[in-house]
């Protein structure tokens, strides 16, 4: 069973699919853990993420894997564990940039499909029911109010001790959205035969309640 949650940046994805793919006892893919990894890359090579030429040159050299930990997923880049190094402010600001590039996007992808084709799982992105998974058994598109997203962001950097102004993250979130939005492969879009799900009001707790509701009447009708 594949599951694919997509959203814009701030929508609730990563902690509902997490939740959602422990109710369910399988697996969760972070997606977007990969393209910030990448995009780390670009950054500690000096490159400008929002580049071509730069990403065409580099994404031969990044190698990006994933492990499933108590804590969560483990993304590794060439072998070395940057799971909180990928959380950094200034790294979501360039995995919107170099995420653009359709190498980039092609790479990934391709790493995705192979990880998802041997295992029950959950993944969660921007283009997975669209240009990933197109056939995942399960669409799920969340959303929710550009202000309420910047203020969980804003909560969550504070969290891990990455502090950042509302205000700072509420421009980056915009121009994320209109970058997710308007790039030429894959762009952010809710596939046709998705449920999208407004999260602005709801817990991630009851959000997760819905989907599995949804999931498992849809499996007990299959049966």
């Amino acid at each position: 069973m594949v599951i694919a949650i997509d959203g814009p940046a701030g929508a609730g994805k990563s902690t509902v699919a997490g939740k959602l793919a422990q109710k369910l006892n399988i697996l969760h893919l972070d997606t977007g853990a990969m393209y910030r990894a990448a995009a780390l890359y670009a950054l500690e090579q000096g490159a400008d993420p929002a580049d071509g030429r730069a990403a065409e040159a580099l994404v031969p050299q990044i190698g990006v894997t994933v492990e499933p930990s108590a804590g969560g997923q483990r993304t590794f880049l060439n072998g070395r564990d940057v799971s909180a190094a990928i959380r950094e402010h200034r790294v979501s600001r360039a995995a919107s940039d170099f995420s653009a590039h359709p190498c980039v996007r092609r790479k990934m992808a391709a790493l995705q499909r192979e990880i998802a084709s041997a295992l029950d799982m959950v993944l969660d992105g921007r283009d997975i029911g669209t240009y990933v998974l197109p056939n995942a058994d399960f669409k799920f598109f969340l959303t929710a109010d550009l202000e309420e997203r910047a203020r969980r962001r804003a909560s969550e950097l504070a969290q891990k001790g990455c502090p950042a102004r509302y205000e700072e993250v509420l421009e980056d979130l915009a121009q994320r959205d209109k970058n997710d939005s308007s790039r030429a492969l894959a762009p952010l879009k809710k596939a046709e035969d998705a449920i999208a799900v407004d999260t602005t009001r709801n817990s991630a707790d009851e959000i997760v309640g819905q989907l599995a509701a949804v999931i498992k009447d849809e499996v007990g009708r299959t049966k």
